[in-house]
């Protein structure tokens, strides 16, 4: 029996005025894989996760999760359904605590977040602290966001997509912000989080080492199209990616 992919895109396309940001994008996503998308500004990176997550309607096309069409979905029914999604820019509670902000990204989704039955609201808890423990973050628990370091706040936003145990998990640009110091060991502690439950780990990511060391696969985008699809090895050697995207780095 074949298996239904995680992630299905088919003949996406995107129009912003006369700028096209997606060119009939098809593409399949199984189970399990780390993918990187990159790309030069503009080139439709953006666009193409805005469209999966519901942020942004494609023109024409469909895009179906675990072999359901959730196309038009909006974002929190498709977060609903099992996928998890950081930002470019945390999007944090300052208000909050560490510890606040995750519950309250455990329970959405929920009809009646005030009312939690006991047994309901112990299981985020629980969800909530084996995340902490699991990325060593549980001295900031009670800390508010504004006293995080650069990456501290770029985990926090990830482990708010991670809490609800996503099916697939989009992150954009996780290294953005952040340390040389710190970058390689947050990549290692968010794929230690997702390993052993088979998630579907997409980065938008510009760091082109980040991209060589912990992608299985990597999608070059140019001009609204994906130029290249294959292994690291074999997408930074393509004479478009090296020509459009990374100048040979």
């Amino acid at each position: 029996m074949t298996e239904v992919l995680a992630l299905e895109v088919k003949g996406l396309n995107k129009k912003f005025g006369s700028v096209v940001a997606a060119k009939d994008i098809n593409l399949d996503f199984p189970a399990g894989e780390v993918v990187s998308i990159i790309g030069t500004n503009g080139a439709g990176k953006t666009t193409f996760i805005n469209m999966v997550t519901g942020y942004v309607r494609p023109d024409a096309g469909a895009v179906q999760m675990f072999g359901t069409n959730i196309t038009g979905w909006p974002p929190r029914k498709i977060v609903s359904a099992g996928l998890g999604r950081s930002f470019q820019i945390p999007q944090l509670f300052e208000g909050l605590t560490v510890w606040e902000n995750l519950m309250t990204a455990a329970v959405v989704g929920d009809h009646d977040t005030h009312f939690l039955a006991p047994a309901v609201r112990s299981e985020y808890e629980q969800a909530c602290m084996q995340l902490l423990e699991k990325l060593e973050l549980t001295e900031f628990t009670h800390m508010l966001p504004h006293g995080l370091a650069g990456g501290t706040r770029k985990l926090l936003d990830i482990l708010m997509a991670l809490v609800r145990k996503p099916k697939i998990l989009l992150l954009d640009e996780p290294t953005s912000g952040v340390s040389e110091q710190e970058k390689i060991g947050l990549m290692e502690k968010v794929l230690q989080a997702v390993q052993g439950e088979r998630m579907t780990t997409i980065l938008v990511e510009h760091d082109m080492e980040i991209v060589r060391q912990f992608s299985n696969r990597v999608l070059a985008f140019v001009a609204g199209e994906v130029a290249a699809d294959g292994t690291p090895e074999e997408v930074f050697s393509n004479n478009i990616v090296i020509e459009y995207v990374t100048g040979g780095v």
